[in-house]
């Protein structure tokens, strides 16, 4: 599996960048999946739904499935966060796992910046990014992408990783081709 990230401050547009990545990778005969590391506490499940009363309860680990998805909740109940190498060994197989956050996780990463929020550049400090999409021009010496050149941004990450795939096909969904 090939691993890409993409760091920048909270704001700047990682998550719609990626929404719109996604399926353009997917044109290209990719099986994409994602990694989302969340700063903050957060719960997918709902409370009153047996799943929830069942990890309240103590249960270490709820797998709720059905014919269209399956997901596996797993409790840390203070066991340390497991780092991006480990959580890289739960994903199924596939062409590309994105990853949204783990700023210093040593991955060849893409900084998202706008230069409005006033926030500095994280690539001066980082090694790992490899360039940076921004909506306004930007004093580097990496490669400077469009943010909103969606298809520019994958074929650099195509092209970076060595996926060597087809250029899009018609599949893509109407609201993704923007």
């Amino acid at each position: 599996m090939k691993v890409f990230g993409f760091a920048g401050y909270s704001g700047t547009g990682k998550t719609t960048l990626i929404e719109q990545l996604i399926p353009r990778f997917v044109a290209r005969g990719l099986r994409v999946s994602l990694i989302k590391h969340a700063h903050h506490a957060f719960d997918i499940d709902k409370p009153g739904k047996d799943s929830y009363r069942h990890r309240e309860a103590g249960a270490s680990e709820v797998l709720i499935t059905s014919a269209q998805r399956w997901v596996l909740m797993h409790e840390l109940r203070g066991e340390s966060e497991p780092d991006l190498a480990m959580q890289l060994s739960r994903m199924s197989d596939c062409d590309l796992v994105l990853v949204e956050g783990y700023k210093r996780a040593d991955i060849p990463k893409l900084e998202i910046h706008r230069p409005s929020t006033g926030k500095p550049l994280l690539h001066p400090q980082d090694p790992n990014i490899v360039a940076v999409a921004a909506d306004a021009p930007v004093e580097t010496s990496l490669p400077v992408l469009d943010l909103n050149d969606y298809d520019a941004i994958v074929a650099f990450v195509v092209d970076r990783l060595g996926l060597g795939v087809a250029a899009p096909t018609t599949d893509m969904p109407a609201d993704a081709r923007r």
